[in-house]
This record gives structure tokens, sequence and C-alpha cells, in this order.
């Protein structure tokens, strides 16, 4: 005789059954209860005389491992939030369970969030007038209307202040803005390490214009910020990111660059060539058409122990207008020799990375964290025409394993029209869990 469905706010559980050993997760990700063993028939005896009253428990004394299994299986953040808040027991015991990272979510024009996985578009407030210049892990990188910079954590509503760093840009920002004001000014910051988290805490920011000028921004959280004039190479600087502790800086012909911070940050730092060439990978994939003419993006990430640099060829048309990701090559540089080198890779050993031009990240693939191994996921981060409203548009998930595009999101969320606001669209990794 089949089970008698459960009532409302119940779930059927035998009282002797072992959830180590008798239970499993099924391909919904819900928990199914296995048969007892044989050894066990007069238990199974005594439970079927039981009535059916007596074989139902509240769905709130569902075990902790079996919530836990269900919400490893969730990589939408949003679900994990409202699953939690189903009762007060499926929230306090498994708050201390490890969960993998969410699926990152993307800052939209207006301020708003949008949720890959669902497409769902979320609301977190943020300081009014405040534009988005990228993100570290679960903190924004935000400027204020008054030029101030802070990293905030959207969740917590931690601020982190940045101390002299408008100062330090200023006359930067004031250049660009009096002979280039049709061609914006590109930040990114990057951290080793949580800001904060110790007194000897240190950040790089970025700062990318027109007319191939740089300056580098080394932060010393809550002590001060020293700046400085890149000259490391005649060709401009395009993507920096921390590895191995030491920060790291690509060329836009595949110079990779060591900076070394001394003690005293008064000081300018040391830049050291690590790798001049890019030896035998120059030039496009070879499954694209080699009369093709390609523009080309760089970027610089850390995956799995290794410092990659991520190739993006996009086509290009009579000006511009119709701009479309067509290819990806990824390099690990290889410090074996002196100097160093750029060899060419073919996965990215069960991770997928989430590319951006003020934020990037490797983050190990799975189902529960609903993205898919040796994935690029890409976005729109170059100015747009105006005739394009969609700020999705050459977004894409770029598989190495047979050189496929995709696009990111296949349906119709309520995205906002690019004039709407003044963020531009960018990666926000949430924490686990809220």
């Amino acid at each position: 005789m089949a089970t008698p469905l459960p009532t409302h706010n119940q779930v059927p559980i035998p009282f002797d059954a072992s959830f180590a050993g008798d239970t499993e997760a099924s391909a919904a990700g819900f928990p199914t209860v296995l048969p007892l063993p044989l050894v066990d028939q007069a238990t199974t005896h005594s439970i079927s005389c039981m009535t059916e009253a007596e074989q139902f428990v509240p769905w709130s004394e569902l075990r902790p491992e079996l919530v836990g299994l269900v919400l490893k299986r969730l990589p939408s953040l949003a679900d994990r939030v409202r699953m939690r808040a189903v009762c007060h027991p499926w929230r306090n015991g498994t708050m201390s369970q490890a969960l993998p990272l969410p699926f990152p979510w993307l800052t939209l024009p207006d301020g708003t969030f949008l949720s890959i996985p669902g497409g769902e578009v979320h609301q977190i407030p943020v300081p009014d007038g405040s534009s988005c210049h990228g993100s570290i892990d679960s903190s924004l990188f935000l400027m204020s209307s008054d030029g101030a910079f802070s990293l905030l954590n959207p969740f917590s509503r931690t601020t982190f202040e940045l101390p002299n760093l408008v100062t330090a840009w200023q006359r930067e920002i004031d250049d660009h803005t009096t002979h280039l004001a049709d061609v914006p000014v590109s930040y990114k910051l990057v951290a080793p390490t949580p800001l904060g988290s110790s007194p000897k805490s240190l950040a790089a920011a970025l700062i990318i214009g027109s007319g191939y000028a740089e300056n580098l921004c080394i932060i010393k959280p809550q002590v001060a910020t020293y700046p400085f004039r890149l000259s490391a190479d005649p060709y401009p600087l395009v993507d920096f990111a921390f590895f191995d502790g030491r920060l790291h800086m690509v060329s836009e012909f595949f110079k990779l660059f060591i900076v070394d911070l001394s003690e005293n940050l008064e000081n300018n730092p040391n830049i050291s060539c690590a790798i001049d060439s890019v030896g035998d990978f120059l030039g496009a994939p070879q499954y694209l058409d080699p009369k093709g003419v390609y523009q080309l993006k760089q970027y610089l990430v850390e995956s799995g122990g290794k410092l990659l640099m991520v190739q993006r060829f996009m086509s290009s048309s009579f000006r511009n207008t119709n701009v479309q990701t067509v290819g990806f090559k990824v390099l690990e540089a290889d410090m074996r020799t002196n100097p160093g080198q750029w060899r060419m890779v073919s996965d990215l050993g069960g991770h997928a990375l989430f590319l951006g031009k003020q934020s990037s990240k490797s983050l190990p693939a799975g189902e529960g964290c609903g993205s898919h191994e040796d994935c690029i996921y890409f976005i729109c981060d170059y100015p747009c025409p105006e005739s394009s409203a969609n700020p999705l548009r050459d977004s894409g998930i770029y598989s190495m394993r047979n050189g496929t595009i995709r696009p990111l999101y296949s349906g119709t969320p309520a995205v906002p029209e690019r004039q709407a606001g003044q963020w531009g669209l960018t990666w926000f990794f949430p924490p686990e869990a809220v």
C-alpha cells in the first residue's frame, strides 16, 4: 500500500530510522526515506501497527542535516533565505553549516541587483546618490555624491571608509573631466585579504582613463592612501590582481609585472617584469576566422592557486555599433622559469570564472553554486551604443570544453533601461547565507 501523503506541516519519518545510513537526497533535493534493513523487521512490524498520527512529526522537527542537504542544492541566495525563514528550528539548526557561495548577482543601472538563477530583481538600500564601481567579495565599492569612496556590505550595513582616496585621485578625475569628458574614468579595487582583518591590511586601487594614463593607489585602511603614477611599460596597464600575497599587473601587450610594496608606503614601489612576452599564443583562437578583425579585452584573476590571464575576443563592426563576444583564450602565468612565460590552459580545474572590468572572481563550480565547471561567465562591461538599452547585451557563458557561447540569462527579467541610472554592470558576490 502506498505511503499516505503527509498532512500540512508534517513529514513521514520512521522513529527508529538512522539518518546517517538510511537517508539520501532525491534528484529534486528533498529528503527520501529509505527502507529499513531486513534485520530490523521487528521494528518495522511495530511501526506498522502504530496509528497514522503517530507516524508523523512536525516539519519543524526535520533533522538539520536534511535541511542542510536542501540548502546546499539551492544556488539562489533568496531561496536560501526563504527556506530558513520557514521556522526558527530550520534557521537555528543550519546557521553553522558550511554552504557553497550562491550564484553571484549583477548590479543594474538603477542600483538594483539581478539574481540570475530566477531572474529576480532585488532592492537593497544604499546611500542616496552613490554609484557602484565594483565589489570585493560581499562588499560594494561605492562612490558617494560628494566624491568619497567606501566599501559597503549591504546585508550587514557595515561601512568601511577608504581614507584620502578622493584626494589622491581628484587631479586625475579633474583632468579627464576637463579634457576627455566623453571618456569615462575606470576604477578597480583589489585586496589580498578582507580589509580591516588586521592592522597591516592593504588594498590597491587602479584608475584608468584615456590617453594611456594610469594611477596606482596603495591603501592602508584607517591610515592613508599613497598615489603613484605608473611608468612600468610604454603600453597601458589593463588589469591587476593579488596573487600569492603580491600585486600583479598585466599590460595591453601581455607583459606581467609584480609590484613589491615596502613597509614604508611613502616610497614608490619596486615594479619588476615577470613575463615580457606572450610567446606563441599571439592572435585569436584557431576556431575564429583568421581574416576577421577583433577587439581584445584582458582580465587578470586568481583561480585555484593559479594566476590566469583571460583574453576576450569581440567582433568589430562599422563604428562599433554591434560588438559581440565570439571567443576566449585562457593563459596561466608560469613562474618556474626566469623570466616566466604564459602557458595555454584548456580547463579551469573545476572552477568557473566571473569576469568584469571592475570585479572578477573564480568560484568552485557545482550544483549548489548554480555554475558549471570550466565555464566563463562574462558581462557587457564596456560602454554600449545609446541605441542598446539592454544592459545584458553581449553577456553570456563560454564553455572551455566545447568552445560554445550561450546567453547568460534566457528569460526576460524586468531589467531597467541603461539610461535609468549611473551604475555600471558589475558582479557582486553575496555571502553564503544571511
